[in-house]
């Protein structure tokens, strides 16, 4: 008897409290064309992509998400959010393990990035389909890298190498049970990224080429840049 083909799985984390964004509320919830950031985020991964579900990592006391988001078919809202984006990622894990095989696929996504598109996240999917681990988009490093001096006023240290090096977006794709291990192995420990805690099990994620326009939203004057790429996009 075969066994049956991994599901796919959305995990968007959305706990954080936006310090560089600023605001009196969380940047997730946002207006972008009228519309919160994180309904944009849900809907370009829920609508491009057959997902068993989506499920969204809220802070524990979110008084937002009942009222901006409401009720979304296939979308299940998981108020066990930890003050890290990390710990996020580590309680829904957990969370979501009655409904997940070990080796179904979790595809998780930055809630600030509303902008991207069906193609590359077919391409995601297509790419890593018979990756044993999983992997992430990214894009290669395009700017001349610097690094700052540490201390009062910003100078350059040094001019970086910037061959082989490639910016990290989202989805990170990987399968339920390496992933869930790999934060295990990493608590307690900074970890900015999904990729980063399988890369500490000593396995080595797949590169996907994502897209330019799959901008995060980190500053307000972001939002103007995503509009237009929304914009564009319906044209």
């Amino acid at each position: 008897m075969s066994n049956p083909a991994p599901r796919r799985f959305g995990l968007i984390p959305a706990a954080g409290g936006s310090s560089r964004f600023g605001g009196a509320e969380p940047k997730q919830y946002a207006l972008l064309a009228g519309v919160p950031i994180l309904r944009h985020t849900i809907r370009a991964l829920n609508e491009s992509i057959a997902l068993e579900a989506v499920f969204v990592v809220l802070a524990r006391d979110d008084g937002y998400y009942a009222q901006r988001i409401g009720e979304v078919p296939g979308v299940m809202p998981l108020y066990c959010g930890g003050p890290t984006r990390a710990e996020s990622v580590a309680n829904a894990l957990a969370a979501i393990g009655e409904y997940v095989a070990a080796e179904d696929w979790v595809l998780v996504h930055d809630a600030a990035r509303p902008c991207v598109d069906v193609a590359t996240l077919h391409r995601l999917l297509n790419e890593l389909e018979d990756e044993p681990v999983g992997g992430l988009l990214a894009v290669p490093l395009a700017d001349t890298l610097k690094r700052a001096e540490s201390g009062a006023g910003l100078r350059v240290a040094s001019t970086e190498d910037r061959v082989g090096m490639w910016c990290a977006q989202t989805p990170q794709m990987f399968r339920y049970a390496i992933l869930q291990h790999a934060f295990r192995q990493a608590y307690g420990k900074t970890i900015t990224d999904e990729a980063q805690a399988v890369e500490a099990l000593g396995v080595k994620p797949r590169l996907v080429l994502g897209s330019p326009a799959n901008i995060k939203v980190t500053y307000p004057e972001d939002l103007e840049l995503a509009e237009a790429i929304l914009a564009r996009r319906k044209a």
